[in-house]
């Protein structure tokens, strides 16, 4: 996800009814055990993020047709044919209980799933500030209950810079750890995308998984993120270093923008490639964020996976 998400506006406040979240628990497990789908297609879903101008409730005014987060699984299941969806948490139109409650129902009504949700909050698990760590520990167990409730096995958490120190792998990993008591007995895993150059650096989230050492800490490899900001021989050893951590979710794209505005295209066989090599069974979320149409640019990513995922 391109950096501009990190502009991440105030969510209102969880009003979640503990009486509904419950009925999203399930007994905690020693590690994950997501059932992944091996038929290539059924291990595709479609991320919310590229829909933007579309979806009420997210950065500005949608143009039409409008549709709501809630919708968004039966709306990919009759324009490609997918029914996984992974829901940014920019585009909840609320987090109480009544709204979760119409978005859970909707996706039973399409047969939907929420493979993964893509979580970004705006404060550092590795600041020096105390209870800004605190802040962003609660703001994941918050979308973790959110998770657990529709049904959703992942959800990846940001990791903002820090105004007052540069990355610390210690500092983080004591806020994940916390994070992952409360995850854990959600049956939630937790995956860290390489976005944010400064703070989520691929080889850094490598060593911050492996410094955790728990098996609901997942990296979540993205196949463009990386090359938006370094060289390629950079961006496709960090990538290759994250797939062998990635459990849950990876996002498929086939080009980004980098820092100075130009495309970098994506050497999509190499990406796969390079998952496979990892022991990569999890779900591919499709995320166009290329200029142009993302209806046609998902169409594109899905026939692209279908080829090289087999």
């Amino acid at each position: 996800m391109e950096h501009t998400r990190r502009q991440f506006f105030k969510q209102s406040t969880m009003v979640v009814a503990s009486g509904a979240l419950c009925r999203g628990f399930v007994g905690a497990t020693a590690s994950p055990t997501v059932k992944f789908p091996t038929d290539t297609r059924e291990r595709i879903a479609i991320a919310s993020y590229p829909f933007r101008d579309f979806i009420v409730g997210g950065e500005k005014k949608p143009v039409s047709p409008a549709i709501h987060l809630k919708d968004f699984a039966a709306h990919v299941n009759e324009k490609f044919g997918v029914r996984k969806i992974e829901p940014w948490t920019g585009h909840f139109g609320s987090t109480d209980s009544k709204y979760l409650e119409q978005f859970r129902e909707a996706l039973e009504k399409s047969k939907g799933f929420v493979a993964n949700m893509a979580v970004d909050g705006e404060d550092s698990p590795y600041a020096v500030d105390a209870s800004e760590r605190a802040r962003a520990v609660a703001f994941s167990k918050k979308w973790i209950d959110v998770a657990a409730f529709l049904g959703a096995p992942g959800i990846r958490t940001n990791l903002p810079s820090a105004k007052d120190s540069e990355p610390n792998l210690d500092r983080a990993a004591d806020s994940l750890q916390r994070v992952l008591e409360y995850a854990s007995a959600k049956n939630v895993v937790i995956n860290l995308e390489n976005d944010n150059p400064v703070s989520e650096d691929p080889f850094f989230l490598v060593k911050l998984v492996e410094k955790v050492g728990n098996s609901w800490l997942h990296t979540l490899p993205d196949f463009a993120n990386s090359l938006a900001h370094r060289d390629a021989e950079y961006a496709y050893k960090g990538f290759g270093e994250m797939c062998p951590h990635a459990y849950a979710i990876c996002h498929v794209k086939a080009m980004e923008l980098n820092d100075a505005g130009k495309p970098v295209e994506v050497d999509m066989a190499r990406a796969f490639g390079l998952l496979k090599q990892g022991g990569f069974k999890g779900y591919c979320s499709m995320e166009f964020d290329s200029p142009g149409d993302p209806y046609a640019g998902t169409r594109a990513l899905i026939e692209k996976t279908e080829q090289l995922l087999r």
